[in-house]
């Protein structure tokens, strides 16, 4: 591995990822870079699973969303035994495919079927059940290395950046449209009952915490009802 020559494509791509308009176009960025950066690596992806369920936030490669969506399905792989590690191990490598797996082995037989030879994984993040994971797949064995899982140990912390970007913005346009919710409801029971601000919020409130139900859902139901009935 030629490390000044890949820490001066990393420079580059770094300044690459700086001029992508959205998180998506970032992501999908390091995903194309990690096959174009990485000795042997055939494709490349990012996976995220939210509340049990596999996403592919990005990927590179016609192998990539099959072994997501296979992960996904089966409940395991790779990425979901380094997700339940106690340890502080981030990385998972696997030299050579063909050779049995007995921690997975649905998944290992899917993944000869697809044709991947040798994978190495970084994990993102975890956060309860949820995590992410960027992979690099190979057709062949042995392509791997130590060195070869450490440049894509350095891809990753892009990735991670990237996609702690991403849930704070999702948060934060959460927070706008459960505020924007929750005003508009209580404008609506203003008008048709006479209520000030905090008799309005006191409604909305109580409704939420008799039912048990979010309060934006509270707010969206009142909203839903005015439509219903415009009168």
């Amino acid at each position: 591995m030629d490390w000044q020559k890949f820490a001066e494509e990393m420079a580059l791509l770094a300044r690459s990822l700086l001029k992508q308009d959205t998180v998506q176009q970032t992501l999908d960025e390091i995903a194309v870079s990690a096959v174009k950066l990485v000795d042997g690596c055939d494709a490349a992806g990012i996976l995220a699973v939210r509340k049990g369920r596999a996403v592919t936030l990005a990927s590179y490669g016609d192998m990539v969303e099959e072994s997501d969506r296979q992960q996904g399905e089966l409940g395991e792989g790779p990425c979901f035994d380094l997700a339940r590690r106690t340890d502080e191990d981030r990385v998972f490598r696997i030299v050579d495919m063909n050779r049995p797996q007995p921690d997975w082995p649905r998944y290992a037989e899917a993944a000869r079927d697809l044709g991947i030879g040798s994978m190495t994984g970084v994990l993102l993040y975890t956060h309860e059940e949820d995590f992410g994971a960027l992979n690099l797949y190979s057709r062949r064995p042995g392509t791997f290395t130590e060195d070869i899982a450490t440049a894509g140990w350095l891809l990753a912390s892009h990735a991670a950046v990237a996609l702690a970007d991403a849930r704070t913005i999702d948060q934060l346009e959460h927070a706008l449209e459960t505020r924007h919710a929750i005003g508009e409801a209580m404008g609506i029971l203003r008008e048709r009952h006479g209520m000030s601000d905090e008799e309005a919020f006191g409604v909305l409130r109580n409704i939420s915490q008799h039912h048990n139900i979010k309060l934006r859902d509270v707010a969206q139901r009142v909203r839903d009802k005015r439509t219903d009935d415009p009168a």
